[in-house]
């Protein structure tokens, strides 16, 4: 019979053993789980054909619909001047529209429970992009057609009016053009989260 010590001692190996199978199992887990690819996100619009209920203009100047750009692709992204993830995505967004204006694709920004003059603000600060389309939520009527939960979030279009993705966080411009790139050849999409979502 071995001693009080040598008991406790082998107490203490299986009691390590069992802690790092454990580890390892949660580790396996939580790998498969978050792997290197963005976390699937369903969006309930996905197949359906984009909202098509007048938005307002930011300049006051009149008034747009995803319908208007039938044929185009179109980004629709919400975004608010308190939101630190749309500050974060804003210089991707601007070179995005850019560079895919030649496909025939257009962006469209969704100004969401925002002061005016903190958008205006936020703009002036962060650039305008000349070929993209500003809009305001007014009365958050647009969000909720989208069924926005947070914010960024952005949606994709495709050239028949469908909502096809959607990516809840910030975007970053790679992901913006492999996005865009797979809509342009016909190839389908994932809904994809980079990250929490803001709420004021």
């Amino acid at each position: 019979m071995g001693s009080a010590t040598e008991q406790r001692g082998s107490r203490m190996v299986w009691v390590a053993i069992v802690g790092g199978l454990a580890f390892v199992a949660l580790a396996i887990i939580f790998a498969s789980r978050f792997g290197s690819d963005p976390t699937v996100t369903a969006s309930p619009l996905r197949g359906q054909p984009a909202p098509d209920a007048p938005i307002s203009l930011m300049d006051g100047s009149g008034e747009i619909s995803i319908a208007d750009y039938a044929g185009d692709i179109v980004v629709v992204n919400f975004w608010a001047s308190w939101c630190l993830g749309c500050r974060t995505e804003h210089a991707a967004l601007m070179q995005a529209a850019s560079d895919y204006e030649a496909f025939d694709t257009t962006f469209v920004a969704i100004n969401y429970q925002d002061d005016p003059k903190n958008a205006e603000a936020f703009l002036d600060e962060l650039g305008r992009s000349e070929v993209t389309v500003y809009t305001v939520d007014e009365g958050s009527t647009t969000a909720f057609e989208w069924g926005v939960l947070g914010l960024p979030e952005t949606f994709f279009v495709d050239r028949d009016g469908i909502v096809v993705g959607k990516v809840s966080g910030p975007v970053s411009y790679g992901l913006l053009r492999a996005t865009i790139d797979k809509i342009i050849v016909g190839d389908a999409i994932d809904d994809v989260s980079t990250g929490d979502v803001e709420n004021r």
